[in-house]
């Protein structure tokens, strides 16, 4: 089969499909006798014709679909290498392109063949399995979540990201793949149970040798399972926090600042986080961050403010005295945030004020800033 670049592939295999049936049809020995309706004049008929053709159009594009799909799938299980790597690109191919076959794609038993593949030592093979599971997860997170042994899957892809045999496109397939089940809500959990997967996303921000991309979507699946408050415990445990701190320090990359920042307001969120952010020094790298002189994002310093926030919840009077040590620098850059950032920006900011005052004004008689009266007044009214 020739391949061709783009959406043009998909049309040219349906048509191959096509044309393979047609050829190989049985033409009746006798033409039936036609016999031909008047054409109606009126637009109610015609437009009802025209609608049920259409339908029926649909119908048989649906159906040649499936047929489509079922042929690729029983190929996956063929003996001959060429074969299964022809339906592997294929099939990464129309699920990348043609939103209906995704379904259809899962629904003909196409997962558990991807996910075996993961766990072979191709990693051609491995990067197109990777890639049509990161596809369908778009429109069949259920049927990815439903399937015996997906996630040990997608856990050895991860676990392996430094091996030879190991592609780094299957391994920011699989973290995505990870990000994209991880938009369901009741999935977090399940997700985040899986020990072996957090340890190999925490390692994975850990190996500065990997490309860029490998780590934001580490960092970006990360972010999904720390959503769920029972799996922040777990994070810290396996040892997220100083990760994440020394990926802060050491790498200035704009989107991986922002997106190492979103994980650590969340892992913040829990107890067990106070003596984890004490010994990498984290009240202060945040304080850094809000400084306008390290020219922080405003999304980096929103997320700085957050983490702030939820430590100084959880970890009670302690973290609140950090904050309030970090002096007029910090206090500064949180009023930055509360008074530029957006509407989650300026709560949280006003939030954090009012937490480091104490409800006694200490931060306008401290600092003598008639701006930080204004913010705490806007803290009561909320």
């Amino acid at each position: 089969m020739i391949f061709i670049k783009g959406s043009h592939r998909v049309i040219a295999f349906i048509y191959h499909v096509i044309h393979s049936e047609l050829r190989h049809a049985t033409l009746p020995c006798q033409l039936p006798t036609i016999t031909t309706a008047p054409i109606s004049t009126d637009p109610k008929l015609q437009n009802t014709h025209k609608s049920k053709h259409n339908q029926t159009h649909k119908i048989s594009l649906m159906d040649v679909k499936l047929r489509t799909a079922r042929s690729l799938v029983s190929k996956l299980s063929s003996v001959s290498v060429q074969t299964r790597s022809e339906a592997l690109k294929e099939l990464r191919l129309i699920t990348k392109h043609d939103a209906d076959s995704r379904p259809l794609v899962a629904d003909v038993g196409a997962i558990p063949y991807l996910a075996e593949t993961l766990f072979g030592s191709s990693p051609d093979f491995q990067d197109d399995a990777a890639a049509t599971l990161l596809n369908i997860s778009i429109s069949c997170r259920q049927s990815l979540i439903s399937t015996r042994g997906l996630l040990d899957a997608i856990s050895h892809a991860l676990r392996h990201h430094s091996s030879p045999t190991s592609s780094a496109t299957a391994v920011q397939s699989s973290a995505g793949t990870l990000h994209s089940l991880l938009v369901v809500e009741d999935y977090r959990p399940i997700i985040g149970a899986k020990r072996d997967i957090v340890y190999s996303l925490i390692d994975i921000v850990k190996s500065p040798k990997l490309p860029p991309r490998s780590v934001k979507d580490a960092l970006k699946a990360l972010f999904g399972i720390a959503l769920c408050p029972s799996n922040r415990a777990s994070l810290v445990e396996l040892g997220a926090v100083p990760a994440l701190f020394t990926l802060l320090v050491n790498d200035g990359r704009l989107g991986i600042v922002e997106d190492a920042t979103a994980v650590i307001a969340q892992v913040a969120g829990c107890e067990e986080s106070a003596d984890a952010f004490r010994r990498v020094a984290g009240v202060r790298v945040l304080a850094d961050l809000l400084d306008f002189s390290t020219g922080s994002s405003l999304r980096s310093r929103e997320n700085a403010v957050s983490a702030l926030l939820n430590l100084t919840r959880c970890s009670g009077e302690r973290a609140v005295v950090e904050v309030r040590e970090e002096g007029l620098g910090v206090v500064d850059g949180i009023a930055d945030v509360a008074e530029n950032g957006g509407p989650k920006g300026n709560s949280k900011g006003v939030a954090l004020l009012k937490v480091i005052d104490g409800g006694n004004r200490s931060i306008s008689s401290i600092f003598r800033d008639p701006r930080f009266d204004s913010l705490l007044r806007q803290s009561s009214l909320n």
